[in-house]
């Protein structure tokens, strides 16, 4: 049975109404409900407020390198230190090392552009700094539903073809995989708002859906993403040096590929480190995952993990494409915040502090629509405070990264030498110029014959690993008997498109092993996808170069269950 199928059979669904619905607990998401409530409690009036998580908890599917500039969080919750926040271990020293095979250059500290400075940063586990603002919003009043997806956008007619949004209906629990109800269904649940703020993360469901039937990205260049790929370890107390952070450039990507490793480490003996590459890559044998294997081989990081044990593992897209990839973020009856919209700067690799500043002016302008008795209109004052805030000017300087570096390695690391250090010196913010990019991330793959293929070493167990162990300790876990969440719009593609003159990609890109060819017993090829490993890194709906895949939200608190991460 279809969804409307089942909704026609089993329906009507029960609805809820709320002030304002949240779509995603992370940063930007749950900044937004804590500011709505803080301006309720200011005013002595009463907003309701819903988060919904599609994890089994909030920060479950949290995953980020991160370094945290508090500034957001400072504005959001002053007194955060006093209530506790896991802001624990500050920057002591920042490293930038340009690697080859085996040698690496150090960076001068006085040559490190201003974007790579991290004095006054905390180095953190976003997940658990997640877990915390869920604590604090729920003090305030805001309900939290983890383990419920949302997966339905509900409009209003609003006559003569124009619709707002109404809200959003949550997936039905306890179908099949054949599509037919299981004695443990359970159907969805709408959920209608005045305003809905959309927090899903880079390439959200949702907004993804919302971005195309408003239009939102017109006039502006196309989105670009990146992969991180990013482990856990405990370490040798003797190697570990709590509030180093090391950013690396070159080795093991080509010169012409975007991409960079880094390595933080935290308190209690425990460094987070890791491998961002960008998804506009060219070379369809590349393979993130292993790439992320390979660097960890280089002496100067193999150093610090000799005598470590692993103890975690992820993999997350990142929204990169900074300012001039912005889509509108203002819809009627709801608006996008963090980086469901993409205001991450990839120049910094930061985006928790952007996302939790987003949700509070999306806050601050939902609150004032609501108490003015307005629904379901546009929040022009969103967009508007952005501009004239300093996050604005932040991503402004910031604006050319990712483009410079479609030019090379070599070319964006002087540039961004120029825009973030020797600009900075002559007293200005903002470069004098804008780069623009023309071409979406999968439309840059080439064709499989065209390009040098690679050859990666196979693991050891002990420094380099395997998808499917590393999948394990991500303690990513989905019903097996319920439809499967990587869906195809046209079977044969795989096959007839994407083996045939890319070498099938999707085995490569994909960080969990979800995609693998397989033969028939006719000796023809197939793909198989193992959806149970999915960790929803969203790349395969990013980088599959037909764009025939495409990725929804599963049953409701499936998917991995990160801890420290």
């Amino acid at each position: 049975m279809t969804p409307a199928e089942i909704l026609a059979q089993h329906g009507p669904r029960e609805a809820m109404e709320y002030d304002v619905v949240i779509v995603g607990g992370g940063p930007g998401g749950l900044a937004a409900a804590i500011r709505l409530k803080q301006l309720a409690a200011g005013q002595g009036k009463e907003i309701s407020v819903v988060v919904l998580e599609k994890g089994s908890e909030p920060g479950a599917h949290i995953l980020s390198g991160a370094v945290m500039d508090p500034r957001a969080i400072t504005e959001l919750i002053p007194n955060w230190k006093e209530l506790g926040a896991p802001l624990n271990q500050t920057v002591i020293q920042d490293q930038m090392l340009f690697l080859s095979e085996t040698g690496a250059f150090d960076t001068p500290s006085f040559l490190i552009p201003e974007c790579f400075h991290n004095e006054g940063n905390f180095v953190i586990s976003l997940g658990n700094v997640v877990r915390w603002l869920a604590q604090q919003a729920e003090s305030l009043g805001v309900e939290i539903f983890p383990g419920f997806a949302a997966t339905e956008l509900l409009y209003n007619d609003d006559g003569a073809g124009a619709s707002s949004v109404k809200g959003i209906a949550t997936g039905n629990m306890g179908v099949g995989k054949d599509g037919e109800p299981t004695g443990d269904f359970q159907l969805g649940m709408e959920l209608h708002a005045k305003y809905t703020i959309f927090a899903e993360g880079a390439r959200g469901q949702l907004g993804r859906q919302l971005i195309a039937k408003f239009k939102l990205d017109e006039g502006r260049d196309p989105q670009s993403y990146a992969l991180g790929v990013k482990e856990l370890w405990e370490i040798d107390p003797a190697r570990h040096q709590p509030g180093l952070v090391i950013h690396t450039a070159g080795w093991p990507m080509d010169s012409m590929t975007y991409g960079g490793g880094f390595m933080y480490h935290l308190d209690g003996n425990l460094v987070t480190l890791g491998l961002v590459v960008g998804l506009d890559y060219t070379n369809p044998w590349l393979s993130p995952f292993e790439e992320m294997q390979r660097w960890k081989t280089h002496p100067r990081i193999k150093d610090f993990l000799e005598g470590g044990k692993r103890i975690g593992y992820g993999a997350r897209a990142i929204t990169a494409g900074g300012l001039l990839s912005l889509p509108k973020t203002v819809f009627p009856g709801g608006a996008l915040v963090g980086c469901e919209a993409g205001y991450l700067n990839a120049a910094r690799i930061k985006g928790s502090h952007a996302a939790i500043k987003t949700g509070m002016l999306a806050a601050e302008a939902a609150f004032a629509a609501v108490t003015a008795g307005r629904r379901h209109d546009v929040l022009n004052a969103y967009p508007a405070a952005f501009k004239n805030s300093w996050l604005y000017a932040e991503l402004d300087q910031s604006r050319n990264f990712k483009q410079w570096f479609k030019k090379g390695v070599y070319v964006g690391s002087f540039m961004t030498g120029i825009e973030q250090w020797l600009l900075p010196l002559m007293g200005v913010r903002s470069p004098p110029w804008t780069i623009h990019r023309t071409e979406p991330d999968h439309a840059r793959l080439r064709p499989a014959a065209e390009c040098p293929q690679i050859t990666y070493p196979k693991p050891d167990g002990k420094l380099t690993f395997d998808r499917l162990s590393s999948v394990f300790i991500s303690n990513t876990n989905h019903g097996e008997n319920q439809p499967a969440h990587l869906t195809l719009k046209d079977a044969s593609i795989p096959v007839t498109v994407n083996l045939a003159k890319y070498a099938g990609p999707e085995s490569r890109y994909c960080p969990a092993g979800v995609y693998e060819f397989v033969k028939n017993a006719d000796n023809t090829d197939r793909l198989q996808i193992n959806a149970q490993n999915c960790v929803h890194c969203k790349t395969c709906d990013i980088k599959d170069p037909t764009q025939n895949i495409v990725w929804v939200a599963p049953e409701g608190g499936g998917g991995p269950n990160y801890s420290g991460m």
